[in-house]
């Protein structure tokens, strides 16, 4: 079986401390900080406690100077987003050379040596092996090969990943089962969530967010059906026309920025209310005017071994949830959430919730208040510390060094004469408000 995190608060002695408070901690992340509140931020802003954490997100175009972004973030943590002329998307070959030196001179301005690196994408492995990293993380949070965008040499690189880390995370057990076998030190760490965050019992009606949640839902009739999330190519749109379709006086609140789909292609119906990015704070105040939960996620390749991180954050919130049969929703969560392949069943399903008799839901809220207390970010972070200062620890081996039988797949192709031109959505930029002088 995955193993899974369920040790006490982190309780170190103090000698590790002062290590891993000496330790940068180097992430390269595919998904940008300031967008969506992901799995990579409340996990990082744990491990901040005993690490110095750098996040490199991917780079953004300018006709400028190439440099590198900083913003510092909740918990001290340090987002570095480079600036290239390259107009490519992700961490792709043809920006390797363009961020090479940049980080390069970060490092050295800093006086940062021997870091531990983690990267959430293999195509970041070329910059990862340049730091020449104490140890390596892989944090395998998606599967990015099933993407319709993804490089051609991501498969490679990741058998490559898989063979040069220390350590490799997988972010739900269909991600851990695909990589059984593969990697010794390989563990399964779910998504999980900060339930104080999401108690009702700790809502402040005064707060702003509040006053916004109240503001985007005045007018709208009940029973109210909500999610939030990205809005992309994951998501069954046809479902979510249907559910809407078949029942008009329910109303639907989908909360999320838009990514890789064309707005225009997003179903319109009177009841489907597209609210757009809300900040993260705002999610619970939310979920408060929300009569059920929902996981529309579509079946298909995208999303086979997807383990949606909405799921704990429902069930925190008190609320009923109905997914589609995603495999690591079931797994997880499956006592506590209903479960419907289309439209039909969705509506049968909410139909359910509704007419709920008292016990029914008396058992469904226990189930799921044990299920957030198995899954607090909190006991995942003092996992992964665990891991870590194993690593950190005096006797470490040589820092990780290219093999000549590497090389092929963890250096990059020469860069492509014409690079695909991919512009990054507006919607994924935000820029940090200053350049980091080096």
């Amino acid at each position: 079986m995955p193993t899974s995190p369920s040790a006490p608060p982190l309780e170190l002695p103090h000698a590790m401390l002062d290590l891993a408070a000496r330790t940068p901690l180097i992430v390269f992340s595919h998904r940008r900080w300031g967008v969506v509140t992901h799995r990579p931020q409340p996990l990082l802003e744990r491990l901040a406690l005993q690490f110095d954490v750098y996040v490199v997100e991917e780079p953004v175009f300018a006709d400028a100077e190439a440099a590198l972004m900083s913003a510092t973030h909740q918990g001290g943590i340090e987002v570095l987003t480079p600036r290239t002329k390259e107009f490519a998307s992700g961490f792709h070959d043809s920006q390797v050379a363009a961020i090479r030196p940049l980080l390069a001179d970060f490092m050295a301005s800093r006086g940062l040596r021997d870091p531990i690196v983690w990267l959430t994408t293999p195509m970041a492995l070329p910059l990862a092996v340049d730091l020449e990293p104490r140890t390596l993380v892989y944090d395998c949070i998606e599967d990015l090969a099933a993407s319709r965008s993804a490089p051609p040499q991501l498969a490679a690189r990741e058998a490559a990943l898989m063979d040069l880390a220390d350590v490799v995370l997988a972010g739900g057990p269909s991600l851990y089962e695909a990589r059984r076998g593969r990697h010794p030190n390989l563990h399964c760490l779910p998504s999980a969530v900060d339930p104080a965050l999401f108690a009702p019992e700790n809502l402040d009606g005064d707060d702003v967010e509040a006053a916004v949640a109240t503001a985007l839902h005045r007018g709208l009739r009940c029973p109210r059906l909500g999610f939030f999330g990205v809005i992309d190519e994951r998501l069954d749109l046809e479902l979510v026309a249907g559910l809407a379709d078949r029942r008009p006086g329910w109303q639907l609140v989908m909360v999320g920025p838009v990514a890789r789909l064309d707005p225009a292609t997003l179903p319109q119906r009177a009841n489907i209310h597209w609210a757009g990015r809300q900040r993260h704070e705002a999610l619970p105040h939310l979920m408060s005017h929300w009569d059920v939960c929902l996981l529309p996620y579509a079946l298909n390749e995208a999303t086979r071994r997807a383990s949606p991180a909405q799921t704990p954050e429902y069930l925190a919130g008190g609320k009923p949830v109905v997914s589609t049969p995603i495999r690591d929703v079931v797994s997880l969560y499956g006592a506590a959430v209903h479960v419907g392949k289309d439209a039909d069943q969705f509506v049968a399903a909410v139909e359910d919730i509704l007419d709920e008799p008292a016990p029914a839901g008396a058992a469904r809220r226990a189930a799921a208040r044990a299920l957030v207390a198995a899954h607090t970010w909190d006991d995942a972070a003092s996992f992964v510390a665990r891991l870590l200062l194993d690593d950190v620890a005096p006797g470490r081996a040589a820092p990780i060094m290219l093999h000549d039988r590497r090389t092929a797949a963890v250096r990059p192709a020469e860069p492509d004469a014409t690079p695909p031109p991919v512009p990054v959505p507006a919607d994924r930029v935000d820029l940090p408000a200053r350049p980091l002088p080096l």
